[in-house]
């Protein structure tokens, strides 16, 4: 791979077929507004009770929300984790970037309702199958978006910033890429057996969160000895 720019072509950015190349970090901060209100939505749709003769009770016939809310609240969250690693080593953003971006934010603020359903169908108890594949697949298209938006950035030397060395690369790509057959297993077991699909999920936000092994590059690292000393 050929080790990007220092710096960006001019204050507007490199103009490509595909529009200017512009600093992402409005695109960084439009996304945390869309994550944080979707994250937020989440817990709206817990509601309290409306016999409170027996309130201790019904605070326990909630608990399908309560797994819907945890799950798709950590979820959420690694989804921003990882959105801030990945833009970390974008300095340029295209209108392709842009547009993947927008369906990103868009498949976010849809997982509320995705959390809600799943809430339903396990309180009902029908349904559920269905319930966790729509779960499941809005997750798996973040995954989806997320490599789409990965593989066009590394594959243009002015996109990627400088502290992200080709082994940095292929560990961030190796990890989205686990991303989309983890998310997948997951919603294909929740069609057959949905309890299982859940559990799957579950265990892909601990090993989601786990750092990236390989992702900064040693120039960033002997720059951070550097400051310490």
């Amino acid at each position: 791979m050929t080790e990007p720019m220092d710096e960006p072509g001019g204050p507007g950015g490199r103009a490509t077929s595909f529009g200017a190349q512009r600093d992402p970090s409005r695109v960084v901060a439009f996304s945390d507004g869309v994550i944080a209100i979707s994250i937020t939505l989440l817990v709206l749709e817990i509601r309290p009770p409306r016999d409170t003769r027996h309130l201790l009770a019904g605070l326990g016939h909630l608990w399908p929300s309560y797994l819907a809310y945890v799950l798709t609240f950590l979820l959420i969250g690694q989804v921003w984790a990882n959105h801030h690693i990945m833009f970390d080593h974008i300095r340029s953003a295209d209108r392709v970037v842009l547009f993947l971006n927008t369906l990103v934010l868009m498949d976010i603020a849809f997982l509320p309702f995705a959390a809600s359903v799943l809430a339903e169908a396990f309180r009902d108890g029908h349904g559920r199958r269905t319930a966790v594949v729509l779960h499941g697949a809005a997750f798996e298209l973040l995954a989806v978006l997320f490599n789409a938006i990965w593989w066009w950035a590394r594959r243009d030397r002015w996109l990627l910033t400088a502290t992200i060395d080709a082994a940095g690369v292929t560990a961030v790509t190796r990890r989205f890429r686990l991303a989309l057959v983890w998310l997948a297993t997951g919603t294909l077991l929740g069609a057959l057996i949905p309890v299982l699909g859940v559990a799957v999920s579950g265990a892909f936000i601990v090993y989601y969160w786990l750092p990236i092994a390989g992702e900064i590059s040693e120039a960033k690292r002997r720059r951070g000895r550097g400051g310490r000393t």
